[in-house]
């Protein structure tokens, strides 16, 4: 497996071996001593599935209480997979790093703690699944405006279907009180 880094510290694209012959293909998708030696190495608590059909934005979202990683793969179809630093003080506040993820190029997208995520779906529908280092909570759930012009995501959709919640969601400005604080190191 290939780590490669992000403009965001800590934010991370896997490229998993892929074995292919004329049968089909073969990855591991998760292997916790190869992954933990890559900075993956929180112990995941929740696995999650979303199905979404073309020009849906699902995001921008992440988890104050009880902050989660994600490790986000796409097995059918293609996403632009976003990660935004919202954590105050950080040297990357408000930037964001985005990456294809698709069934064809089997890349993963490590999202630490303390980042929002959020993805638009680009071919007819698509199938995310990702691991999640807590359990949702509701409650601790923080949503930032998908298109906040001072974030300035560049996504591949014009017009996007939106979630009620995602189509109200607060400009990153008017949440930074319920933000999780900058911390050094990040897992």
């Amino acid at each position: 497996m290939e780590i490669r880094t992000t403009s965001l510290p800590g934010v991370l694209i896997v490229e998993p071996v892929v074995w292919r012959d004329p049968r089909g293909w073969l990855l591991e998708s998760w292997q916790h001593e190869r992954y933990a030696a890559a900075g993956i190495g929180l112990p995941f608590v929740q696995d999650n599935r979303s199905r979404s059909i073309r020009g849906t934005v699902r995001g921008l979202h992440l988890q104050v209480r009880r902050p989660q990683g994600k490790l986000v793969q796409v097995v059918r179809g293609e996403v632009f997979d976003v990660a935004v630093d919202v954590r105050p003080g950080s040297p990357t506040f408000g930037r964001w790093a985005g990456e294809v993820l698709s069934e064809d190029n089997a890349r993963q997208m490590w999202i630490p703690p303390g980042f929002a995520h959020g993805f638009a779906v680009t071919t007819e529908d698509a199938v995310v699944e990702y691991k999640c280092t807590a359990p949702y909570d509701r409650e601790s759930e923080v949503a930032v405006r998908w298109n906040d012009p001072e974030i300035g995501i560049d996504w591949p959709v014009a017009t996007p279907l939106l979630s009620e919640k995602d189509a109200t969601a607060p400009l990153l400005r008017e949440v930074l009180d319920r933000l999780p604080a900058f911390a050094a190191v990040v897992p």
